[in-house]
């Protein structure tokens, strides 16, 4: 079931919808954001990261953090970078030492509290 509709996110934008931007909005939002951020494909998410990616999920194929932290036992979907490579290719590259096998969940909240916690916040576990 959808949310009600609610006003677009853009301001002046007299258009509902039921996401943060109306159609005519999410593109141009999109835009400007990839613009802001740079490719995934230029921070180094290459055709070479999908298949390094899906070997080390093959290698490791259990989520580190329900494993070794909530005794819990859930496939890993996404390989993180544990110590954030910032555009640092020797840290992106390192499978040895900083990847990480996470499930979606506990993949989301680690980067969620690496965005909240840039501002020098202490860092919570996830």
């Amino acid at each position: 079931m959808l949310n009600p509709p609610k006003s677009c996110f853009q301001p002046g934008c007299p258009n509902v919808t039921h996401t943060t931007y109306c159609t005519a909005h999410t593109k141009e939002h999109d835009t400007a954001y990839r613009r802001a951020t740079g490719s995934s494909n230029a921070k180094g998410y290459t055709y070479r990261w999908q298949k390094e990616r899906e070997a080390y999920l093959i290698r490791n194929p259990l989520c580190e953090n329900c494993l070794n932290k909530h005794d819990v036992i859930r496939a890993a979907t996404e390989v993180d970078h544990i110590i954030p490579h910032k555009g640092d290719m020797r840290l992106f590259w390192d499978a040895d030492g900083n990847w990480a096998g996470l499930c979606k969940s506990c993949h989301s909240k680690k980067t969620a509290e690496e965005q909240r916690n840039k501002n020098g916040h202490i860092r919570a576990e996830v």
